[in-house]
Order: structure tokens, then C-alpha cells, then sequence
């Protein structure tokens, strides 16, 4: 059945975005004494002057060698308070080793090893071949808006239009902008750990605060509903909340999202973002619950999915977000400054991923079947070693260890390992990442989503780095 769209209330936005769609053409206000030939001493002169006058501790270098005057290098707060993406920058690193010739087994980013489904593919080339290379509406294509609103109701019992619906750069393209465009400056955007590295980034680029929620290995790193309601406030907006969960695998049973969904509900200002990713990567018998088909929580709800993961489309860029049109709309506000619509090709794609049938069909089963062979090669792997705790994931392809046995030991011509950043340098010949990143200093992170003799080698690897590590004494 349609739920209705709530009208927009006033101060439900972040009052950054509560601007027209269309602001008036602006080139009028150009005064005539702005004249091209400006000298760069002048411009540079004023720059400099200007900022000095609101940041008094601003640093005045050299421009270039070719220059004889100073400007500010100065950069936005909001941008210094933003840590760069730990898993990019490992990933990026073992890439340069390996194109170096380092023999670097790289499991540290979350892109499937499968080709994108030759469907998928051929729709795309047809795509280009036809023409169709032309910038789309701003939210979407309307052909691929209604797949998407047919596939969340027939997968996961959600009921949207096609103006409830913006097609993004991906879906962490959609994320930022939902929580730009719900949080205002002092809300708090409540983020179970350990966390996917870019939710406690992006709550900060909004001036939001994040506030993080510790979950237990022994409790499969869910959420635990009395913590959550202990830690809501008056300034709380949005929980963020991620299952499959990237970086643990940990899939939220229906009965423990109906008891957070209870806490929301008594909240009327907190609302929820669902990330729901890697909602087709899961293993049986855990099964997926959309958190806006619960009672009560379709108009509380941004779900956020895409075609990365599951249809193996990670260079295609395309993700959407799902979810009151008052909140989409502004979402769509937002990329209409930053990016415009998404790829015409990739829609194209991503239309054709749609059609594979329910779950992504067979090309997608045959893909999730081989990442639970992944999983249970390792989980076994590691069972046997001394040392290490295991939540075995539901979904996702995604490993988080804890390792935390291994800290305080000395390694041989290394040093000490003290933490899970040192102990990931240790294990450099295997790109991994330190739980560090994602909230939980106790882990590692391996993405299995290599083929299994890439892990087998990866596995020996490991193994004979801890050997001695077991036998070290505490230092």
C-alpha cells in the first residue's frame, strides 16, 4: 500500500539547504570595476588581507618559486576536521607496492573480484553504441527510478514513487547527502562500531557530531537496544545503521530491529539511515530486513542501496537513495549543486541489473555462493590459530578479527606491535586494514572478495607472521 509523503515542516532540514532549487542569475551583481586585467599581486594582496582579518593564525607561504608574493594556504575547519579514508589510502598503497613489483596480497578494499554480469555489461555498450550519452534528469532516468521502486517493493515491502527515489554517484555519494541534508550544526549522528570509516567523516563535513555506540564480538557487533536509548538526546537527528554490516558482516535479526525501531518511535525527531548495500551478500539462514518496512517507520526512514557490491559494479558508480519526498527532494537539492545526475551508461546498467531477477537472479546467486566458500575456508583458517576471536559474518564479504591476543609482543627485526595499525604494518606482505579505522582498535578487517587461492596464500602468509608472535613475551 502508498504511504503518504509528509508535508515538509519547517527546521526538519538543514537549514544550509532550506535555499531555492533555481537562485536568481547572479552574473548582474558583477560590478563593471572587476575588469579582467586585475593584476595576481592585487588579487593575491586582497586574499591574503581578507582572510588574515577572519583567521588571525593563518599562514601566508610562497605562492611558487616563480612568485615574489605570499597567499593563504589556509583551509576550511570543516575540511581539517575530516580524517582521509583509511581503507582508500591502504588500498591505494598496496596497489603502488604491487606496480612496484612487491609481491603484496591486497585485501584491504571491498570490490568484488567477479565481472560485472554480461547482461549488464552489453546493456551499458548498447547504451554507447545508441547514443545514449546525454546528461539524464537531475534524480534519475524515469525508466530506472520505476525499477527501483518496483524492486523495494517486491524485495523488500517498500512502497515509494519515482519522486521518492535520486539515483547518485554511488551510494556513498547518497549517504553524505542525507545526512547534509537532514543534520544541522550541534545535532549528533549516532553510529554503532565498529562502522563503515566514512559515517563518523561525513556526520563531521555536516558540522553534525558523531556519537559512537560500542557493540561486542560477543554479541556478533549488533547493536544493543538498551546502550541506544541511553545515549539519545535532544540534539540526536540520525542513526545510521548498516546490515550486512561493512566491516563485520554482522546481519540484524527482524526482532532486534523492531525493538530499536520502538526507541525511535519515541523519539520524533531522531530519524534513521539504512544502508543497505549489501543486502543480496548474505548466507542462510540470516535473511534481510528493509528498517522502513517496519510499523511505524517508513516516514522516519533514508534507505540507502545501490549496484556496487552485489551486481559486482563498483567502477559503474551508481547508487540511490529511497525515502520521504521531502527529505529525497532535498537530497536531490544538494547533487543538483555538486554533481547532476548519475552516468546515462551506467542507468542504462543498472536497469538491466534490475531485470536479472529477484535477488539479482542467478548471476548474483552464483557470486554470493562463492563468497561463502571465501568465508568458510576462513573462518575455519583462523579457528585454528591461538589467539584469535571470530564472529562468523552473515553477510557481506568481510572478516573482523580480533587480534588484540597478539598486542604487547615483540616481533623480531619489527618491534613491538601495540595496536591494530602496527600490527597491520607488520603484516604488510597482506594489505589489510586496522580495526582503528572503523572504531574497534581490537581488529582487523579482510575482505574476501579475492579468489580462494588468492586467501589460501594469503591465510600462509598470515599464519607464519604470528607464529612467532605466539611465543613472544608480553613486552
Amino acid at each position: 500500500m502508498p504511504n503518504p509523503s509528509p508535508e515538509p515542516i519547517p527546521g526538519l532540514l538543514s537549514p544550509r539547504f532550506q535555499i531555492p532549487l533555481f537562485p536568481p542569475y547572479v552574473s548582474s551583481l558583477l560590478s563593471s570595476s572587476l575588469q579582467f586585467h586585475f593584476t595576481h599581486q592585487f588579487l593575491s594582496l586582497t586574499l591574503r588581507r581578507t582572510r588574515a582579518a577572519k583567521q588571525p593564525n593563518a599562514i601566508a607561504v610562497k605562492a611558487s618559486s616563480h612568485s615574489d608574493f605570499d597567499f593563504d594556504l589556509s583551509l576550511s575547519p570543516r575540511v581539517n576536521a575530516v580524517k582521509p579514508s583509511k581503507t582508500v589510502a591502504i588500498s591505494d598503497h598496496a596497489t603502488a607496492l604491487v606496480q612496484a613489483g612487491v609481491p603484496v596480497i591486497r585485501l584491504a578494499a571491498g570490490e568484488p573480484d567477479f565481472d560485472t554480469p554480461a547482461p549488464i555489461a552489453e546493456a551499458g555498450i548498447n547504451a554507447i553504441r545508441e547514443g545514449y550519452t546525454r546528461y539524464t534528469p537531475n534524480a534519475g532516468t524515469m525508466e530506472l527510478r520505476q525499477a527501483i521502486c518496483h524492486k523495494l517493493k517486491e524485495e523488500n515491502g517498500i512502497t515509494y514513487t519515482p519522486d521518492q527515489v535520486v539515483v547518485s554517484n554511488g551510494a556513498k555519494q547518497s549517504i553524505a547527502q542525507a545526512v547534509l541534508a537532514v543534520s544541522s550544526p550541534g545535532d549528533e549522528v549516532i553510529i554503532p562500531a565498529p562502522f563503515w570509516v566514512s559515517y563518523p567523516e561525513m556526520a563531521r563535513l555536516a558540522d553534525a557530531t558523531p556519537v559512537i555506540l560500542p557493540t561486542l564480538i560477543s554479541d556478533n557487533f549488533l547493536l544493543d537496544p538498551k546502550l541506544l536509548e541511553s545515549k539519545i538526546t535532544e540534539r540526536s537527528r540520525l542513526l545510521i545503521l548498516c546490515s550486512p554490516s561493512n566491516p563485520t558482516g554482522s546481519v540484524y535479526p527482524k526482532e532486534l530491529l523492531e525493538e530499536i525501531a520502538r526507541i525511535v518511535a519515541k523519539h520524533p525527531r531522531l530519524l534513521v539511515l539504512s544502508d543497505e548495500i549489501y543486502e543480496h551478500i548474505i548466507y542462510a539462514p540470516a535473511t534481510h530486513t528493509s528498517f522502513a518496512s517496519l510499523p511505524g517507520m517508513w516516514d522516519r526512514t533514508l534507505t540507502v542501496n545501490g549496484f556496487s557490491k552485489a551486481f559486482a559494479m563498483t567502477g559503474w558508480r551508481l547508487g540511490y537513495i529511497a525515502g520521504p519526498k521531502h527529505f529525497v527532494a532535498a537530497c536531490g537539492k544538494i547533487q543538483s549543486q555538486f554533481t547532476s545526475g548519475a552516468s546515462s551508461i551506467a542507468q542504462k546498467a543498472a536497469v538491466a541489473a534490475l531485470g536479472l531477477g529477484h535477488a539479482g537472479g542467478e548471476a548474483v546467486s552464483t557470486m554470493v555462493k562463492a563468497f561463502r566458500e571465501r568465508r568458510d575456508f576462513l573462518v575455519q583458517s583462523f579457528r585454528e590459530i591461538d589467539g584469535i576471536k571470530i564472529s562468523e559474518p552473515q553477510g557481506a564479504f568481510y572478516l573482523f578479527l580480533d587480534l588484540s591476543f597478539y598486542y604487547g609482543r615483540e616481533a623480531e627485526g619489527f618491534g613491538k606491535i601495540v595496536d591494530s595499525e602496527s600490527l597491520c604494518q607488520y603484516l604488510l606482505e597482506v594489505a589489510l586494514v586496522p580495526g582503528s579505522a572503523f572504531g574497534d582498535d581490537t581488529c582487523i578487517r579482510i575482505s574476501y572478495a579475492e579468489s580462494l587461492t588468492t586467501l589460501q596464500a594469503a591465510v600462509e602468509r598470515i599464519k607464519k607472521a604470528l607464529v612467532p608472535l605466539s611465543s613472544a613475551a608480553l613486552v
